[in-house]
């Protein structure tokens, strides 16, 4: 999905989306483990260097599959080292999305977009493709850093999300964010 270069995270940053001191403040399984049960398939957009996929995979179980993707390859190839030689590494599929299509991935039963929805330059046409993807009862959680992301550009955000046919449920407390929980009908 294309995205704003000069708001994306480059490859050479992506070691403090994953570091001890933000596993700590914004853990992941705290997180996803509302969301995620043993067999769904689930999708990582914007996966970065995989600090929710793994996660994802592991509450997911062996019966389930986390498609992770992302625009930048190393990005991709820091989760396949990761993954490299685990019981993981059957559960997640790595995917470069480089045409905005997310389609071939469905159905999903939850798809997570973390601290990346503001550097995707067409949200309306973001929206739409994950709601292509979710099963229908499917969620997706969204959820967006409080420095780049304004009360009123997020609010926006969830307007643009329902516009595209995604209802907000819920609006999850995740720690230095603000976060939306959305449902397709």
């Amino acid at each position: 999905m294309p995205r704003d270069p000069k708001r994306v995270c480059p490859v050479g940053r992506a070691g403090h989306l994953d570091s001890r001191l933000r596993r700590w403040l914004q853990n992941p399984r705290k997180i996803l483990a509302p969301y995620l049960t043993s067999g769904m398939r689930a999708l990582d957009i914007g996966c970065g260097p995989g600090f929710f996929t793994v996660d994802m995979a592991d509450l997911v179980g062996p019966a389930g599959r986390v498609m992770a993707v992302d625009i930048q390859q190393g990005m991709l190839d820091g989760v396949k080292r990761k993954i490299q030689g685990t019981a993981l590494e059957g559960r997640i599929t790595l995917h470069l999305i480089e045409d905005a299509r997310l389609g071939r991935l469905g159905p999903i039963d939850f798809c997570l977009a973390f601290f990346m929805v503001h550097e995707v330059p067409d949200q309306f046409a973001f929206f739409k493709e994950v709601h292509s993807v979710l099963k229908p009862g499917g969620l997706a959680l969204i959820v967006e850093p409080p420095l780049h992301v304004s009360k009123k550009d997020f609010a926006a955000t969830i307007r643009t999300a329902q516009d595209a046919g995604l209802s907000p449920i819920d609006r999850p407390q995740v720690f230095l964010s603000k976060a939306v929980l959305l449902k397709k009908a």
